[in-house]
């Protein structure tokens, strides 16, 4: 049976080659902080995953691996009762990730000197798939109001209007605000892509964790012409944890971009699916859903925790809780320190190994990103070492 308890217990992941937690040397120069960084659950798997991983690896064969009907129909269903979308399988392409599809995604609909807009800040490897592939990078900075976020609409018009922009690139839910974006957003956004013609790439691979079922809006359901004009990135890696498994599916319903977009995948040899990805996105989608609610209701409570104890003893710290992802987006401004300050005392002195706020956007310096998709005691231990370093 699934609940709270089920997400209370920490597991060890030190010495299983976790990025996390057996990196800390690698990305932050220490082997002793606490790493409340890099979006992944410190949770296992829902048991529907793990059996039907267990029951593949029984079977001892490992070879190419198709994605089967059973694949398909359970992204088909999953679409459907959790987002009241339905998909087509012929519309599915598979990539070995979102970040991979973003990048074949500017190479095959832009040319080198073409522009792409990325509303920031953002997620940082949107800024690479960009730049890496000799794209002009254009930056459409949400406004900001006291910890909430909205588009800037009137800016990204005149961006627009350069006629050097042929791609947008959207975080739905936003990474790392957390904003889910309504859809009355999402149909002024669209309206001006589709009058500038800006073909729209929208990454949703947060669209599963939101507080508030039913609150996100797939991209697609906007228009039947927006829905012919845009590439959906989902995946179940987020939602069960289980990004090591290498798991994306791009959802484009039109069949000329799709097939454009196919073909940068073959390309890049990046089309084959593997066995155990392939088995665990199939059981978690069939079987992930109790688990998930579970698991969703259990971060609420590291969110609400954190809010509360920042509140009540530490001053200048500002925590609003997000409309999805388990991500907080924290802002440190009031604390009155440079953004190298705070960096450094998070870090040596609290041993905290947060996400730099910095590099999600240049507008962030004095915002961290902490990731609370982890136990409680492990965000009570944070809580306690914030308090000891800011109540000195």
């Amino acid at each position: 049976m699934i609940n709270q308890s089920t997400f209370n217990t920490p597991i060890t992941r030190l010495s299983t080659a976790s990025e996390k937690w057996d990196g800390l040397e690698h990305f932050f120069g220490v082997t002793d902080a606490l790493p409340m960084w890099v979006a992944d659950m410190d949770f296992a798997a829902p048991p529907s995953v793990i059996e039907a991983l267990q029951t593949r690896v029984g079977h001892g064969v490992f070879g190419y691996t198709l994605q089967s009907d059973a694949y398909q129909a359970a992204v088909i269903s999953w679409m459907e009762r959790r987002h009241n979308w339905k998909i087509q399988s012929d519309w599915m392409v598979f990539t070995p990730g979102i970040v991979p599809a973003l990048s074949i995604a500017v190479q095959q609909f832009t040319s080198p000197g073409d522009a792409v807009v990325i509303q920031t800040p953002v997620y940082p490897p949107f800024y690479d798939v960009v730049r890496g592939q000799g794209r002009e990078l254009v930056t459409n900075p949400l406004l900001e109001k006291q910890g909430q976020y909205t588009m800037d609409l009137e800016h990204l018009e005149a961006s627009f209007q350069t006629g050097k922009i042929k791609m947008l690139i959207l975080c739905s839910p936003h990474n790392p605000v957390g904003r889910v974006w309504t859809r009355e957003e999402l149909e002024e956004l669209a309206s001006l892509c589709l009058k500038y013609n800006v073909l729209i790439v929208s990454d949703e691979i947060h669209a599963d964790l939101i507080y508030e079922r039913g609150a996100h809006t797939p991209l697609s359901l906007i228009s039947e012409e927006i829905a012919n004009y845009s590439i959906i990135c989902t995946a179940p890696s987020k939602t069960f944890n289980i990004p090591g498994l290498c798991t994306s599916n791009i959802i484009i319903a039109n069949t000329d971009l799709r097939e454009r977009f196919a073909l940068g995948v073959r390309t890049m040899g990046l089309s084959s699916i593997s066995t155990f990805g392939a088995a665990a996105t199939e059981a978690a989608y069939d079987g992930g859903e109790e688990w998930l609610d579970q698991c969703l209701t259990y971060i609420r409570g590291n969110m609400e925790y954190v809010q509360q104890y920042i509140t009540e003893h530490i001053h200048g710290i500002n925590v609003l809780l997000p409309e999805a992802t388990y991500l907080l987006w924290v802002d440190f401004r009031g604390l009155g320190m440079t953004h190298a300050e705070l960096t450094r005392k998070l870090l040596h002195e609290a041993k905290l190994a947060f996400n730099d706020g910095a590099v999600f956007g240049a507008e962030s310096a004095g915002f961290m990103r902490i990731n609370v998709a982890c136990s409680r005691a492990t965000v009570e231990e944070a809580m306690r070492r914030l308090s000891i370093l800011f109540n000195k």
